[in-house]
């Protein structure tokens, strides 16, 4: 979270929230659930344009988004979002748990996935780890996802002095983020804590030149590091 967007709240660093959706009782009733919850709604919207003009002035951490509005689809407010703030996180929340309604958003940049069945304490935790910039989806979807992502690999070329050189510790990171694993597990796993299993991911978004997770864990099953 940068310096310009923290905010502090009863001595804390509040996640700043945005909540996207067309029906107002559904989006008010999240709006509260978060500021209930510490959050800090920075901004409401029931229209995907004025969403993206309103978070370019609030700049939100996290945009909880439907995927079906009014004017626009909830994928090209996913690219209007990122185009003006690379840095957002996208948390997809959606009565529709259909297939390629979950690709069509994870492939435009969405970090997670959220089915709006999902109760009140999963959610609020799906928008912690999102801002955390670890992938969340409704249990099955992530499985999902990641089927789709090994159909689409192709055959890794063998690796050359062009590519990106990743330290073996940033490799094992990344071959563990590819198999879906959470930064806690990851953590667990290595014997690392939280923020250094996410300092690795930093490091290795910015020398592939990724801009999150999502693009992160496609690269490396791609790279058959998945297997």
């Amino acid at each position: 979270m940068s310096d310009e967007t923290a905010t502090r709240v009863g001595g804390e660093t509040a996640i700043r929230v945005m909540v996207v959706d067309d029906h107002p009782m559904w989006r008010e009733g999240v709006a509260r659930d978060l500021t209930e919850a510490g959050y800090l709604v920075v901004a409401t919207s029931g229209e995907g344009r004025q969403a993206i003009r309103v978070a370019r002035a609030t700049r939100p951490d996290v945009v909880v988004l439907d995927l079906q509005l009014p004017d626009i689809s909830g994928v090209e407010v996913i690219h209007g979002l990122l185009t003006e703030l690379p840095g957002v996180r996208v948390l997809m929340l959606s009565a529709s748990g259909e297939q390629q309604s979950v690709l069509d958003a994870v492939k435009a940049g969405a970090t997670g996935y959220l089915i709006k069945s999902a109760g009140p304490a999963e959610f609020l935790a799906a928008v912690r780890s999102t801002a955390a910039g670890e992938t969340v989806f409704t249990p099955g979807l992530a499985g999902l996802v990641l089927g789709e992502y090994r159909r689409l690999a192709v055959s890794p070329e063998p690796p050359g002095d062009e590519l990106p050189r990743l330290t073996d510790r940033e490799t094992e990171v990344l071959r563990l983020v590819a198999k879906g694993m959470s930064y806690k597990q990851i953590a667990a796993r290595l014997g690392l804590s939280h923020r250094t299993v996410q300092n690795h991911v930093q490091n290795t978004l910015g020398k592939l030149q990724l801009h999150n997770r999502v693009e992160l864990t496609r690269y490396a099953i791609e790279q058959g590091l998945g297997d």
